[in-house]
């Protein structure tokens, strides 16, 4: 069994170059799994966090500039998010490693594994973005910016009573996080609108075995991405899982947790 020391329960990472994360550690599993999330809330993903605990090591951060981590002025790009989680795995002396990358984690994900899978066993990808599959008119992601919340949570959410709903009637701590989140989200994904045009010329690759799960009522990015994503990945599966939209792992967290584990 592996050991890791580099963070522990409820505490942070730190990364190197100066960036200290807050990030949940949970299980003692033999296998580690990364995972990467998107712009929800950390609370959001605690049930899928625990699921998958069950038999792996989970690590958790969140990434600079969301929920409580702090942003240094030079991390401004998904380049740099993956160039900071694939140091962190260097450093750590990890192998075999499983990186989950969820929605926009999961464009982080798979630049990670286009640079280099040397310590990564797996990539799974959970409903995610980061990939232009079609011609430059075809809107592939729906607009998340631009979206009225009421709206943009049935888009989210298959069951809308997982959704934070009318923010002004929220926590403020709640509303806080996802001001925050979706600040962080624009600053790296604005231009081009969540996805890197290049990256879909290297997935070639990714040469570890690789599952991508998929909501089956995402309102964001539609099953057919994902089914087309996973055909662009050497070797990749593809599971829907019907009851969820495009947080799969909120709504479903024991059924993805599942999915990661089996395979």
């Amino acid at each position: 069994m592996q050991t890791l020391d580099l963070v522990s329960a409820d505490s942070g990472i730190e990364f190197g170059a100066g960036v200290h994360l807050d990030a949940r550690r949970e299980g003692n599993g033999s296998r580690v799994a990364l995972v990467l999330p998107g712009a929800e809330r950390a609370e959001e993903d605690a049930a899928f966090l625990a699921a998958l605990a069950n038999d792996f090591t989970v690590v958790a951060p969140s990434h600079p500039g969301f929920g409580r981590s702090p942003r240094p002025d030079w991390c401004t790009s998904v380049d740099d998010l993956a160039y900071l989680y694939l140091d962190w795995l260097d450093r750590s002396g990890l192998t075999g490693v499983t990186v989950v990358g969820l929605q926009f984690g999961g464009w982080v994900a798979l630049e990670m594994a286009v640079r280099s899978c040397a310590r990564i066993s797996r990539l799974v990808l959970v409903d995610s973005v980061g990939v232009k599959l079609g011609g430059p008119l075809d809107r592939e992601i729906v607009d998340l910016f631009a979206t009225p919340r009421t709206e943009l949570d049935k888009r989210l959410y298959a069951d809308t009573s997982f959704a934070l709903g009318d923010l002004a009637h929220a926590r403020e701590e709640d509303a806080l996080e996802v001001a925050r989140n979706e600040e962080a989200l624009a600053m790296y994904g604005w231009e081009p609108y969540l996805h890197n045009p290049r990256l879909l010329h290297w997935m070639w690759r990714i040469r570890v075995p690789s599952l991508v799960i998929w909501g089956g009522q995402d309102g964001i990015v539609a099953p057919g991405y994902g089914r087309e994503l996973a055909a662009r990945i050497p070797g990749a599966r593809f599971e829907q899982v019907d009851r969820a939209g495009h947080r799969a792992q909120v709504e479903c967290p024991a059924e993805i947790a599942k999915l990661i584990s089996a395979a």
